[in-house]
């Protein structure tokens, strides 16, 4: 789809013979330091392609019938060892409020006579970049690093699930609402170094980069890595999901190796 949502334009032929729409709009969370500027942005690339596509959807003539949204686990916010569902409450951090402006603006979509969804992305395992690459790069160095106790939840999912996981919803016309898209085991931050050093082989030394250099160093970022999510699953895999790569292990075999 051709558009510059900061723009306020979007091609209005992209939606007229669509009948549905994936939106993924959203600037990269862990991209650089979260200077008041940075955090404007982070808001805006999610908000404003939301609120576009809602109005282009009401006064464009479409075929539309099926709307399905990014969203993340960050909402629910640094949240210990609880086990969370879609029910939960969100946090206070900057990573649960600026979730919670997106899913807002998502709520004006819901409004229109169309299938809804949103789906709430945990920590994407892909090749291709994102977290796992900075996750990784201590390892050039034979070094796998964890953050704090390393004690903070990590809930993750493979991105081929993820993908498939999108295909899912939009073929399945009883998903409605909002999902986790998370694999089944959620792992902590040291046992998820412990595994990477694992798969890849050879020796590393496995060391802990405390709380207050990352602190130091990242600022409020640091919450990325820092917030302890622990994210169930079961109302996808309830839809009909199955994961491929239920287990960590597995699932970086196949994407390291």
């Amino acid at each position: 789809m051709y558009g510059i949502p900061e723009r306020g334009t979007i091609d209005p032929e992209a939606l007229r013979n669509a009948s549905a729409v994936i939106n993924l709009a959203g600037a990269g969370i862990a991209d650089t330091w979260w200077t008041p500027a940075r955090k404007r942005i982070l808001i805006q690339s999610r908000t404003q392609p939301t609120a576009l596509l809602g109005k282009m959807l009401q006064s464009t003539p479409n075929q539309v019938e099926t709307y399905i949204s990014a969203s993340g686990i960050g909402i629910y916010g640094d949240t210990g060892d609880t086990l969370l569902d879609e029910n939960a409450p969100s946090g206070n951090d900057f990573l649960a409020e600026c979730t919670r402006i997106w899913e807002t603006a998502f709520g004006e979509v819901e409004q229109l006579p169309l299938r809804t969804a949103a789906i709430r992305i945990g920590i994407v395992l892909s090749p291709e970049g994102g977290a796992m690459a900075k996750i990784l790069l201590p390892f050039r160095f034979r070094i796998g690093a964890y953050f704090g106790k390393g004690r903070q939840w990590y809930s993750w999912i493979h991105i081929d699930d993820l993908c498939r996981l999108f295909i899912h919803a939009l073929e399945n016309p009883a998903i409605r609402g909002k999902y986790n898209a998370v694999a089944p085991q959620p792992v902590t931050n040291k046992e998820f170094t412990k595994t990477i050093g694992k798969v890849l082989g050879g020796l590393h030394l496995i060391a802990s980069v405390p709380s207050f250099l990352l602190r130091s160093g990242m600022g409020e970022m640091a919450d990325a890595v820092l917030n302890s999510n622990r994210v169930s699953s079961k109302k996808i895999e309830a839809s009909g999901f199955a994961f491929r790569f239920p287990e960590l292990e597995p699932a970086l075999r196949d994407l390291l190796l």
